[in-house]
């Protein structure tokens, strides 16, 4: 049977559970998850390759108003990534009513786009009969080759979902190994599964400030003979009073954070891993052109 391949950008707004999904689909945890906005902040690569078909995701930041240059390098991701698209995957939240920026992205889409609506979080709905009206009122915005209401908590849809997305492959070769599931490089993917915990651990003023920077990332056998896995990280911040934040009483935050990014780590790259994790204040690195650029952050 001929190869085939569908690549598949994946928008919406913030916080709309993107990256949950891209996880999903791919079966391992590419991207960071948080319950915050805006926690994607660049182009992430997925790859799924079942059979003839090869997947290939792009998932996008949250379409939102930019308030920083960080920001505004975010709305670029989208922006080029919808005018490089063969596939857009919009992705809505069940329990939000539609937004200016759906109708943006949606207004972006050109008449031949082949796109499908992904309706998430329907494990909050109560009633599964609100969905005619979710879907009718999303049904304005573009003509939808399919819609698909999902939980990609629960794994509820998503071979629904696989099934539409392969109508739309179309005959061509595989451009990735197959049993590659990602292009990220290991400290990048490293450097995302740390940012992550900080994101699940600080309040809402801080986290959108961090970037984090992998400096030491090696391998190595103990006297055992048991491979371990070096990595060293700097933790940059905007603030000073966000450096005690971060470390917190007698470095409580930051054990905590150092532990719960060790056990993640570990579960990812399959080897011990040894994590050591340094605080250090870049004032309002957000806004800084050199600085956005050397955290890759500027796409």
């Amino acid at each position: 049977m001929a190869s085939r391949n569908a690549f598949i950008t994946i928008l919406g707004r913030p916080n709309v559970g993107k990256s949950s999904l891209l996880n999903k689909l791919v079966g391992e945890k590419i991207a960071a998850v948080s319950p915050k906005p805006q926690t994607t902040r660049t182009k992430i690569t997925g790859v799924l390759t079942q059979d003839e078909i090869q997947y290939v995701f792009i998932d996008t930041p949250g379409m939102h108003r930019p308030k920083t240059k960080l920001s505004e390098h975010m709305i670029k991701a989208i922006n080029d990534s919808v005018t490089d698209m063969d596939i857009a995957m919009l992705v809505v939240d069940c329990t939000k009513p539609v937004s200016d920026a759906e109708r943006t992205l949606a207004a972006t889409f050109r008449k031949n786009t082949k796109a499908i609506l992904v309706i998430n979080k329907i494990d909050l709905l109560e009633n599964k009969d609100e969905l005619i009206k979710i879907i009718a009122d999303y049904s304005n915005l573009y003509d939808f080759s399919a819609v698909v209401p999902i939980s990609a908590v629960f794994d509820d849809g998503i071979d629904i979902l696989l099934r539409e997305l392969s109508k739309l492959s179309v005959e061509g070769p595989h451009f990735f190994p197959d049993d590659i599931f990602t292009d990220q490089p290991e400290k990048v993917i490293a450097a995302e599964i740390i940012r992550e915990q900080l994101m699940r651990s600080l309040s809402e003023e801080v986290p959108h400030g961090i970037a984090v920077s992998i400096e030491k990332f090696s391998e190595r056998d103990n006297r055992a003979g048991e491979g371990i896995l070096d990595i060293s990280a700097n933790i940059y911040c905007e603030r000073n009073s966000h450096k005690g934040i971060i470390i917190g009483k007698n470095g409580t935050m930051l054990k905590n954070v150092g532990a719960a990014s060790r056990q993640e780590l570990e579960n990812f790259f399959r080897i011990k891993v040894n994590l050591q994790l340094w605080v250090k204040v870049k004032e309002g690195w957000r806004n800084r052109e050199a600085l956005i650029k050397n955290f890759g952050l500027s796409n």
